[in-house]
Formats: structure tokens, sequence, C-alpha cells
């Protein structure tokens, strides 16, 4: 098995010596990206940087003014942050629960991508950080435990709910308690396996806390396993907080891997990460305002109405129904975390926008992401260029990863924190103006 797992990664890297390079990763971002023409491959060219882990004393990059601390190292693979009321941070320790590979394809890419961390050992655990206002920490605890590849997290009212990959768990919970001994109760199932390609269940309350919002992935690239292993996926679900009954809000989202509530209009907002295998720069992943009842394209066609013919039976009547995302992130970035600014807490000219953890391409070349950016915002829409704000997760070689972000949250003084699953490390970035 060794030997054959050898010659089927060493085919791949002659098939990728033989891809095209993709293009400047700015052309793609913004309302109105460059978008090529596909390509068709019998394996997608990969490009992974390997995980090697941060040395004592190395920290990502932030710009003139601003400070970087660790907040947490040793962790096990942190996913998910998450600020509650009382400014106490909840890390969710996370990976997927595993599956066997449906297609040949599916091994290889596995196998590619643990290079670079993804396949590390998940906590299934969510750790409770409290720490004052300069950033030290004065507790790190595990709240609770042995949970089922869980991501999204919620606190309303009394209640703490944990998107698991298959179900929505809710538990009795007061901010200042550091740990939960009570038993959860399954609020609502979620679709998941046995295929579970998408296990990473997003999640977010409503700004009336009557709602909860979840985005559940695909269970493919583009259909590979079948129409039928599709349904209830590639949406986001609107549950009712109470009774647990839910609905598809908004559908064709291929992976909705974060949400979040824009402030002052209580607007709905994700981050997706599109499909892959039709070439380096195709196609952007995107930030977005999610309609209800709109359909975001996936699978039959991306960025509106551009047909991907891969897929079969092709659905003319859902492609003209298809919207454009509002921004684009440019492609393979991987996009993973979103969280709104609140003012002037970094600097003035990151007052209105988001932040969105980028955490990095696997088929690319050159290698997109691994950064923290900020998308400002104009009259409540996202418009104009980005701006790296936590970089230095690639090394200079661009061989080597030291870590790779995922979830961001504001903390309770506004200073941005960042779970890094390849680095297994919370990070804190504080303005000029910051402790």
């Amino acid at each position: 098995m060794i030997r054959n797992s050898a010659l089927a990664l060493a085919g791949l890297a002659l098939l990728s010596a033989c891809s095209g390079k993709g293009g400047d990763p700015s052309r793609q971002y913004g309302g109105d990206p460059a978008l090529p023409e596909p390509s068709q491959y019998l394996i997608p060219p990969m490009s992974v940087p390997q995980a090697v882990g941060w040395k004592t004393g190395e920290t990502p990059t932030v710009p003139a003014g601003m400070r970087i601390q660790l907040l947490a190292g040793g962790l096990m693979h942190p996913r998910i942050v998450y600020t509650l009321p009382n400014g106490d941070v909840l890390v969710v320790e996370s990976n997927g629960p595993g599956s066997t590979p449906f297609r040949p394809k599916d091994y290889i890419q596995g196998k590619v991508k643990a290079l670079a961390g993804a396949a590390a050992k998940g906590g299934n655990r969510i750790t409770l950080l409290r720490y004052d206002a300069s950033g030290a920490v004065q507790l790190r605890t595990v709240l609770v435990d042995h949970l089922h590849s869980p991501y999204g997290v919620a606190w309303v009212a009394g209640m703490l709910y944990v998107a698991n990959t298959d179900a929505i768990v809710a538990f009795p919970f007061t901010p200042g308690q550091t740990s939960i001994t009570a038993p959860g109760t399954t609020l609502t199932d979620l679709p998941a396996g046995p295929i579970d390609h998408h296990w990473t269940k997003s999640l977010v309350a409503s700004p009336d806390g009557s709602k909860l919002y979840v985005g559940v992935g695909s269970n493919s690239n583009i259909t590979e396993n079948g129409m039928d292993a599709e349904q209830g996926r590639a949406a986001i679900y609107e549950v009712d907080r109470l009774t647990g009954a839910k609905r598809i809000y908004a559908s064709g989202t291929r992976n909705p891997t974060n949400l979040a509530i824009q402030p002052g209009t209580g607007r709905l907002f994700a981050v997706v990460n599109e499909r892959d295998e039709i070439g380096p720069d195709l196609v952007p992943d995107y930030l977005t305002s999610i309609r209800e009842g709109a359909f975001y394209g996936w699978p039959y066609s991306y960025w509106g109405q551009h047909v991907d013919i891969r897929v079969h039976p092709q659905n003319p009547a859902m492609v003209a129904k298809a919207i454009k995302p509002d921004y684009g992130l440019s492609s393979h970035v991987a996009a993973l975390g979103v969280t709104f600014s609140q003012g002037e807490t970094l600097a003035p000219q990151f007052a209105n926008g988001a932040f969105v953890g980028e955490h990095g391409s696997w088929d690319r070349d050159p290698l997109n992401g691994y950064q923290v950016i900020f998308v400002p915002f104009v009259d409540g829409h996202p418009q104009g260029a980005p701006t790296p704000i936590v970089t230095g997760f690639l090394a200079p070689d661009n061989k080597t990863v030291r870590g790779r972000p995922v979830g961001v949250t504001l903390d309770k003084t506004g200073a941005l924190v960042i779970a890094d699953d390849a680095g297994n490390a919370v990070w804190r970035v504080s303005g000029a103006t910051g402790h």
C-alpha cells in the first residue's frame, strides 16, 4: 500500500508539473472577478506546503502599529473562536469524523492535503480562554468534551448551541461558567454521513435570537457521488431556536464555511468555498449577503450563469435562477472565517468591513490565501480592494507552512482573535491604541 501510494503521489507530481500557473489573484477580488475559460483534468494539479508549525518566538506578521501575541498553543486542531458576552473566548478544537474515500482521487487528495496539517487529530472539545485587556491569559480550561466533530457555536438566552457534524446540541450555560456538566440535548439533526464530504457546520444566531442559521456543505466537489447524496446539502438552513423546526433558507452555496450577522442591518452574510478541478483561477471563493430563498448556483453554474458542463443532468431552469455573489475572494483561498469590524478598534481604516480568514489553497500554483484579510464595506456592501492584516503563515520559501488561519472573532476589547489549526494555536491582534 505504501509503494502504491508513493507511485500515485509521484504521478500526481508529474501531472501538476505539466499544469498551467494561476494568474494574479488581485484580478479576482470584488464584484466582477476575472473568470478564465475552464480546464479539465484527470487528476487536478495539487500544490500543498508541508506543515512545520511555529518555532519558539515565531509569530504571524501584522502591519506596523499593531501587536500580535500568542493566546494559546498546544491545542488540538482549533477551528472556530467565539466571544461570549462576559469576554471569555471559546475555542472549538475539531476535525472531521473520517470516512472511507469513495474514489481513488479522494484518497490521493486526502494524502496531499494531510501534508499541510489537514489530517491532524481534532480535540472534539471546546476550550475556554479568559484573559485581561493586555491579553495575559488568566484561565485556560476545557469547557465541554466528547463532542462529535463540532464546529459552529452560538450562545443565546442561557443556552450554548454547538453544531456537531450531525446535529445541533444545546447545553444550559451561563457566561462565567468554566465547565459544562449537564448533558446536551439535540435541537435538530443535520445532514451528515456516511459520506459527509464537507463535515463542518457553521452557525450563527439571528439578531433577536429566535433563529439559528446553519451552513451545510455539499457531499462532493461537483456531484461525483450522485445527486441523491446531495439531498439537503450545499445550503443554509434556518432553525427555530425553541422548537428545532428547520427549513432551507438559501441554496446553491457549495460550502458555506462561516456565517456572520452584519451590525446595524442585521443581514446574514456567509463566506463560501466554491468548486475545484477546472483550473487555478476557477472558481473564486466568495463573501456574500444571503437572501432568503436565493439560489447561488451550485452545482449547475458558478458566479451567476456560468454553466458547469461536468454536471449531469444539466438544469437550465436553475441556472437561470442563480444569482451572483457580492464579492469574490479569488480562487481556492479556502475562506473559513468571517467577522465584522466594530469601529476603529484596530485602526481607522478598518472601521467598516469584515475580516476573513483564508485557510489557503491546495490545488493552485502559485499558492493562494494563507492570511487574514480585511474587506472594506461602502454603504453596507463589500467594495474595494482587500487589505492583508495577518500574514506570515506561509514561510518565505513557499514550501512550508507554519500555521493556517481558520475562524476569526473580535474580543471584548475589539482585538482580532484567530484560530490557527496547522499551528495548533490561537493568536490575538490588537491595535496601536490598544494594550
